[in-house]
Parts: C-alpha cells; sequence; structure tokens
C-alpha cells in the first residue's frame, strides 16, 4: 500500500539540553530522505519517536492511511539469547508479532469471545500484508542456517542476517538507523539497489557518504549547533553545496549587521560627544553677553542631541541578525609512540580454527610503516585475522610474534573498551593510568564528551559517543601500532573527515578495516590484503 508518515512540530531533549524542535518532516511514497547531524544531534532520537518507541514531548505523528505499517531498523543488531535467525528475521520483518496477534485471534475466534470477527480480520490483514503467508520460503532464499542462534553469529554475520531482515520486509514506511554499519560491499550493492528501486517512503541515517550520494533523494539536517531543522532538496552533493552556501549568506548576513550597528553606534557616541563639548563650551563662556552667539550654541548642541536620537533610533530599527553559532569541531591527532622494530608483526602458517571457520594458514609480515588495507565480504575472516596478529586469537597451528617495542592503538567493531557499567571516566582513566582526573575531562571534553557524559555507564553512551571516546584514547597514549576495524562506524561526517585527516600525519604502522569506500580513497595505502573463506592474498 502507499503511504505517507506526517510529523508536524515534534521536539526532543535530553534533560535540560534541546536537541530539536519545530521539526516538521513528510515522509512520502517515493521519498529516500537522509537524516544527518553530529553525533548527540537526535538522529536516533528521531527514529524511534517516529517509530512509537519513544512518546513525543510535542507535536503529532500520523499516518496516512492509519492502517500503514512502519518498519524500523534500529542501528545496533539486537542479539537476543535463544533466537534464531528465522527468529530474528520474523521479528525484525514484523511477521513474528503478527503471526502471535494471529494466533490470539484465532482462540478468541474459536472461543467465541465478543468482538473476535473483527479482531481476526484485522490481525490477518496486517498478516498478509506483511509477508506472513510466504515468509518460510522468501527467508530460505535471502539467508543461510536459519536454525543458527544469532548469538553465535560474527558481526558480518549479523549483519548479513539484518540486510536479509530489510529484503524481506514488506512494511509501507521504512526508518533505517545506520543500515550500512557492518556491511561488504556486496552488502552495500544490495542495499543500494534495494532502495533505489523501492516505491515506498524511506528515512534513513547514514554517514556513508557513498552511500548516501547514491540513494537519497533529500537531506534532513539536525544542527545542533545552529538549534534548527533544515530540509534540503536534491541528493547529497546538492546538500553539501546548499548547506555551504547558506552558512557563508548566514554569516555573511550577519557580518554586514554588525558593521552597520557598529557604524550606527560609533556615530551616536560621535554625535553625543560633540553636544556634549557644545554643552561645556556654552558653559564655559557663559559670562559672554554676546545673545546671539549664546543662542547658536545652544542651538548647535540641540541639534547634535537630536542627530544623535536619530541615530539610536536607526539603530533600534535595525532588524537584529543572530550570529551563526560556531560549530564544535573535532580536532583530532593520533598521538606517535616511539617507533617500533623494523619486523612489527608476522604469522608463519598459521591457522585459526573458530567453530566450522577456518583462517590460515597465513605466511604474512608486517613492516614498520606499512600501511595495510584489509578488505573482505563479511565472515571471511578480516577480524580474526587483526586477532592472531596481535595475538589476542590463539593460533590452533603455527607461530606468531609481536615485534619488539610496538605499541597497540585499537578501534575494535564493538569498541569493548566502553561496553561496560564503570563510568566513562573510570573506564577511560584506567587505561590513561598517568592522566589525572582533570585531564582527562578535559580531552573527552575536546571529543565531544562532557560533563554530563563522564559519569554516566559507558554502556549507556551512543554507538558514536564511544566511538569518540576510542578515538580520544588514542590520542591520550602513544601508539606505532594503529589498528582500525570499521572505524566509521557510529561516527558522524565531520569526525570521519577528521579521522581522515589525522591519518594522513601518522608516521606509525596502520591496519584499516573499512568498507568505506571514500575512506579507502582518502587514507594512503601501501599494501592491500584480500580474505575470502579464510585465504589471505596480497
Amino acid at each position: 500500500m502507499s503511504a505517507t508518515l506526517i510529523a508536524r512540530d515534534l521536539a526532543a531533549g535530553h534533560g535540560d539540553r534541546v536537541l530539536f524542535s519545530n521539526l516538521d518532516l513528510v515522509v512520502a511514497p517515493g521519498d529516500t530522505i537522509g537524516l544527518v547531524g553530529v553525533n548527540g544531534s537526535g538522529k536516533t532520537t528521531l527514529m524511534r519517536t517516529l517509530a512509537g518507541l519513544l512518546p513525543r514531548e510535542s507535536g503529532s505523528i500520523s499516518l496516512s492511511p492509519p492502517t500503514a505499517n512502519v518498519g524500523y531498523l534500529p542501528q545496533e543488531r539486537e542479539r537476543r539469547e535463544g533466537e534464531t535467525v528465522r527468529d530474528f528475521l520474523a521479528r525484525r520483518t514484523g511477521v513474528g508479532p503478527a503471526q502471535a496477534a494471529l494466533d490470539k485471534a484465532t482462540q478468541d475466534l474459536t472461543e467465541g469471545k465478543p468482538g473476535a470477527d473483527d479482531e481476526y480480520a484485522t490481525a490477518l490483514e496486517r498478516w498478509l500484508d506483511l509477508g506472513g503467508a510466504d515468509f518460510d520460503e522468501r527467508a530460505e532464499q535471502v539467508a543461510d542456517n536459519l536454525d543458527q542462534l544469532m548469538t553465535a553469529l560474527s558481526g558480518g554475520q549479523a549483519a548479513r542476517a539484518g540486510m536479509a531482515s530489510l529484503l524481506l520486509s514488506r512494511y509501507d514506511i521504512f526508518l533505517l538507523d545506520e543500515p550500512t554499519n557492518d556491511l561488504d560491499l556486496d552488502g552495500l550493492q544490495q542495499l543500494e539497489q534495494f532502495i533505489q528501486r523501492q516505491s515506498k517512503g524511506i528515512l534513513l541515517v547514514s554517514h556513508d557518504r557513498e552511500f548516501l550520494s547514491r540513494t537519497v533523494t533529500k537531506v534532513l539536517e539536525l544542527d545542533l549547533a545552529q538549534q534548527q531543522v533544515n530540509l534540503y532538496g536534491g541528493g547529497y552533493a546538492s546538500y553539501l553545496e546548499e548547506r555551504e552556501r547558506g552558512r557563508r549568506h548566514a554569516r555573511e548576513q550577519y557580518e554586514e549587521y554588525a558593521d552597520k550597528k557598529d557604524d550606527l553606534l560609533e556615530r551616536a557616541r560621535m554625535q553625543r560627544a560633540w553636544m556634549d563639548k557644545g554643552v561645556r563650551n556654552a558653559r564655559r563662556k557663559a559670562p559672554d553677553n554676546d545673545k546671539i552667539a549664546k543662542h547658536q550654541r545652544g542651538e548647535t548642541s540641540e541639534k547634535q542631541a537630536a542627530k544623535a536620537r536619530q541615530t539610536e533610533k536607526m539603530i533600534e530599527r535595525l532588524e537584529v541578525v543572530e550570529e551563526p553559532r560556531k560549530e564544535w569541531e573535532l580536532r583530532m591527532e593520533i598521538a606517535a609512540a616511539p617507533r617500533s622494530g623494523s619486523v612489527v608483526a608476522t604469522l608463519r602458517d598459521a591457522v585459526v580454527r573458530r567453530g566450522d571457520f577456518t583462517l590460515g594458514p597465513v605466511t604474512l609480515q608486517i613492516d614498520w610503516a606499512d600501511r595495510v588495507a584489509i578488505t573482505g565480504s563479511n565472515g571471511s575472516g578480516k577480524s580474526t585475522l587483526l586477532g592472531a596478529l596481535l595475538g589476542r586469537i590463539p593460533l590452533s597451528e603455527g607461530v606468531e610474534h609481536l615485534g619488539s617495542g610496538v605499541v597497540v592503538g585499537e578501534i575494535d567493531q564493538a569498541r569493548g573498551l566502553f561496553l561496560g557499567e564503570k563510568s566513562l571516566m573510570v573506564a577511560f582513566g584506567e587505561a590513561v593510568p598517568e592522566m589525572s582526573d582533570a585531564d582527562v575531562r578535559t580531552l573527552l571534553a575536546k571529543f565531544g564528551l562532557r560533563a554530563a557524559h563522564v559519569p554516566r555507564p559507558a554502556a549507556s553512551l551512543s554507538p558514536g559517543e564511544r566511538t569518540r571516546a576510542a578515538l580520544a584514547l588514542l590520542q591520550a597514549r602513544g601508539v606505532n601500532l594503529l589498528v582500525l576495524d570499521e572505524p566509521t562506524n557510529h561516527l558522524d561526517l565531520a569526525a570521519i573527515e577528521q579521522l581522515e585527516s589525522a591519518l594522513t600525519s601518522y608516521t606509525g604502522t596502520l591496519l584499516l578495516v573499512t568498507h568505506d569506500r571514500r575512506m579507502l580513497e582518502a587514507v594512503t595505502i601501501t599494501r592491500h590484503l584480500e580474505v575470502a573463506d579464510g585465504k589471505v592474498t596480497g
């Protein structure tokens, strides 16, 4: 069915902090709207509000028709204990809940409960609309190992399951929060094709610049710095151009207003000064019996006073132009440790066996200042290779060796250091015990993690905030082997660009796993390793 989601005058915030207000949005059939903004600007809050998972602080949300099905795909892959891939797909596509409602309605109908006829008709229609009738056949076409537990899947396999749930979905409106995270190039291509052929309305959050360029038809920006919500027509490239033009125009308007006001204030000040000087002169020459001269001096002072009042009225009539707020900008650098030995890490005839998966045998040497891109499809063994190189994953066969003087700095897929119940302050401080609490707070603030963030349990932070904390750690302690496993996941666009800039000036050894096509173009690479089915080439 064709459906439209309409939001009017929405607002959201955290405590006294306003995220957005007066937000109006229409997601109509055929729209693909990219939702962008810095980490913490309220993108996920808006998505969850539109999905009915968070209460509205103000405003209204309506669907036309009211029976339309809205599907929300959250950014963090849920791993529920005991849930199989089949159950996961049923839940995410809405078929599982619809089946449960249909079963209940059928039972009520059998028992002859009042109103059961209407309840059953509504439940059956929803089940059919969501694709319940042929769900099992379709699921077998898009996913493998349907009876495997979700908790047993790797990050890449879970990403594929999430992609499969999207391909199976028959929602009328899609809300997609970071659907590109953890997807390999094949998955990204599938996702792009899915979106490009959709006639349904789509609102999506993504920080993958190439993906946004290929898919979105409009951009909704949550501008936290200016406390504005801006909707831009056209694609992502048009948004970047129009936003830059708008910011430049806003700055020019303010500077024109400020210059004009300053000129008028200076004129008024001089006119008042001349008036005061005339009064003083009149008093000093008061004994003068020349009545005509005294009259002229008084008249001159009165004219200056009138001019000053006229100038002040002109200032009052000026249309006030607020100064555009300066956006917070991440200024990142990666602290360098003294260089390591010439050989940074080696694997010799290394084999890792994890369940049904085998990596290797791999013979590989990473040398000082190598800048290595590691690519491959989801589940091919990229993260396993990193773990073996760092000595974090035990080998089933072969030998691994980490070179002398190697100091590792790592951003892993799970941002594992900041997943516990310890506060951000404590978790970060334990990683850099040589830093004072004051220095920790100052550094975290530079990465957008301020006073309200540091006492919170690290696990309660958003994925983007945890990634910022991991980046701050790289700046806090020197490293000479930098290991980045999908570092752009959850990072906002400005932070991604800053990371790319920091990598340009970083002089140590780099191991980079990413599917971000623009990052692979922006970062200088000296070696490229391809991982496929547990084999490493390159």
